[in-house]
């Protein structure tokens, strides 16, 4: 007889574990002091940043600009231009007449200008240069246009120039005086030169600006009445220079 087979029913399977949630603890607040004092303190690191790096940029341009003055001040003692020196070498009178009325005088003579470049390392150029005569103050030639001139380091160059050909109106004094001073034998004249001029660096290829030049030479001449051409000069004439 067979044995009689007891099935069991299947056992169910059980179900998988759900997982629980877990109750993380939340993260703890920050209090607003120690929120402030963080931000705080990335400031104050920004700031310090920020304040080196122009406390840095501020020592460079300060060197930089002490170099830029140290050598500026260097090339200066080194190459400071002198001003010109000027001197009337010679003086030739060929006419001097005086007429009244009208109170003009009519003139024509001569001057050996020179002019001397002090400088070891600096040349100069003028440009526009003019002279003239005159008499107590008082022109009495017309101005002459000299050619352009370039001074090499410590040279002289000599221009002379024919003032005068064409009557020039003066006042009474000027005319007295001058008639005065032919009877006595002796004129004093100023020979006057104007223009502009500027340095140039030898070497540095650096010109500087146009400056104003303004020449006063005071002359005494001997002069005779009717004597015609060079006339001597009595003493050292001397002659000042302004730029």
């Amino acid at each position: 007889m067979a044995e009689e087979q007891h099935h069991l029913p299947p056992e169910s399977a059980s179900p998988p574990p759900q997982l629980q949630p877990q109750n993380h603890p939340p993260p703890p607040k920050m209090c607003p002091d120690h929120k402030h004092r963080k931000n705080k303190d990335a400031y104050s690191s920004n700031y310090h940043q920020t304040s080196h790096s122009y406390r840095a940029l501020c020592t460079c341009l300060t060197i930089l600009l002490l170099i830029i003055g140290a050598t500026a001040l260097t090339l200066w003692l080194i190459y400071r231009p002198h001003k010109p020196q000027f001197t009337v070498a010679e003086a030739a009178i060929y006419s001097l007449n005086a007429t009244s009325p009208p109170l003009q005088i009519s003139t024509t003579m001569q001057f050996t200008i020179v002019t001397r470049n002090p400088n070891r390392r600096v040349s100069i150029r003028y440009d526009r240069l003019q002279a003239f005569v005159a008499y107590h103050n008082q022109a009495i030639t017309q101005q002459v246009m000299l050619p352009p001139l370039v001074h090499g380091r410590r040279s002289s160059v000599a221009v002379s120039p024919v003032f005068g050909g064409v009557a020039v109106p003066v006042s009474t004094e000027v005319l007295n005086g001058l008639v005065m001073d032919e009877a006595y034998r002796v004129v004093r004249l100023r020979v006057v030169v104007v223009g502009r001029l500027r340095w140039k660096v030898t070497g540095l290829n650096i010109k500087t600006g146009h400056y104003g030049i303004y020449v006063k030479c005071d002359v005494l001449v001997g002069l005779k009445k009717g004597f015609v051409g060079q006339v001597p000069l009595l003493g050292t004439p001397a002659c000042k220079v302004d730029i």
